[in-house]
């Protein structure tokens, strides 16, 4: 099998398993207990903090721990949301290529009297942060723009967002999901107010995550019922799976200089050849964007289609389509950066790891032309677009 979705989620390094493996059978007492298995839980615990905080250059109690990417997000927005309330300012600035946990948050602030800008992208999926300097008003609270795409692999320019959030007197937070483990991150030095980050980005255990609040920046809680995490996230730790993610993250950090010189050869050369397929496109920025991350488009296919021929050839991909629950929308990222309706809907997103080969990358190569090649002799659509009967988008 060729995995080709690690932006969905990454194979567990051998290392984190074997690091957590004592957390289930011998350490496995409650960090909140007064006994010595419950306080050496507790030490554990603290160790992996400071680990997760230097690999971003934070301060150990600026990290919280939670479950994942969706519940940092949720808890970064709706905690300063709340602020906002308090001294009346609602008004909240993201874009429009943020990540569905960021975007369903905002939606229901906007229910409860928010007001949210949703900025644009340049056509390369990049925000003009001279668009997002004109959107700041005198009650502006809250900017939120990812570090990294999950869809098409851009990255935002954070430092100089950070740089005017701080001007303004605004909190920063940045969903960093995608980039944590991959880019080099130093919160102080770009300004960053909040970032959420998720474990199994980076071949970390699934369920585990963690939240960057800098000091002095306001954090409410979500979870009731527990002093866990200096009383703003109830609930006993998951020390296995936060052990996990400690290790993890110091690897990849470690390792991430090498990793990433592998994997811009790889991507680079499997855009360079399926790009030589007619009537198709990269989505994303060529240069500015993850080491891993492959996105394009192909005019007259579905990406379903292409998704489940390319399972069939033992390859595992993903769209930017969201063909589930019997949707057919397509994906809100690439309608952002200009993408029609039509064109969208034949996506294809492959995202590498450092498991990837060489090899893998030249499968892909061989088989996905033919396989849009097959789907375009069947498609109706293709039909029309060679007869001329309609105008090539791409």
């Amino acid at each position: 099998m060729i995995y080709l979705d690690n932006a969905g989620t990454t194979k567990m390094d051998e290392d984190v398993k074997k690091a957590m493996l004592k957390y289930f059978d011998e350490e496995y007492g409650n960090a909140s207990s007064l006994h010595s298995l419950g306080q050496r839980a507790k030490e554990q615990l603290e160790i992996a903090r400071t680990q997760i905080a230097k690999a971003i250059n934070a301060q150990p109690n600026e990290i919280y721990f939670t479950s994942g990417g969706s519940e940092s997000d949720n808890q970064a927005i709706l905690s300063i949301a709340h602020m906002g309330k308090l001294k009346n300012k609602r008004h909240i600035i993201t874009t429009k290529i943020e990540h569905h946990a960021v975007l369903h948050t905002l939606e229901k602030l906007e229910k409860d009297g928010f007001d949210v800008t949703y900025l644009d992208v340049m056509p390369n999926g990049i925000v003009d942060v001279k668009a997002l300097k004109k959107a700041i008003k005198k009650d502006t609270v809250l900017v939120c723009v990812m570090f990294a795409n999950n869809e098409i692999g851009t990255i935002q320019p954070i430092a100089e967002i950070g740089e005017l959030c701080k001007q303004k007197g605004i909190t920063f937070f940045t969903d960093a999901v995608q980039a944590v483990g991959h880019l080099p991150i130093d919160v102080k030095a770009l300004n960053i107010d909040m970032l959420s980050m998720s474990a199994h980005k980076f071949h970390g255990p699934k369920g585990v995550g963690a939240l960057f609040v800098k000091r002095g920046t306001p954090i409410f809680s979500l979870i009731e019922g527990g002093a866990q995490e200096n009383n703003k996230r109830a609930g006993t730790e998951n020390l296995a799976g936060i052990v996990g993610m400690a290790t993890a993250l110091t690897k990849a950090v470690k390792e991430m200089d090498k990793v990433n010189k592998k994997l811009v050869k790889l991507r680079d050369k499997l855009i360079k050849a399926l790009l030589k397929v007619p009537h198709s496109a990269l989505n994303g920025d060529a240069v500015n964007r993850l080491a891993n991350n492959v996105n394009l488009c192909f005019e007259g296919i579905e990406g379903e289609s292409l998704l489940l021929m390319l399972d069939d050839e033992g390859i595992c991909a993903s769209s930017g389509s969201a063909c589930t629950s019997g949707s057919l929308d397509p994906s809100h990222v690439l309608l952002a950066i200009g993408r029609p309706h039509e064109v969208a809907h034949g996506s294809l997103r492959l995202t590498m790891s450092k498991y990837t080969t060489e090899e893998d990358v030249n499968k892909v190569i061989k088989v996905v032309p033919k396989i849009v090649e097959y789907l375009r002799k069947m498609s109706p659509v293709w039909d029309e677009l060679e007869k001329g009967e309609r105008k090539h988008v791409l």
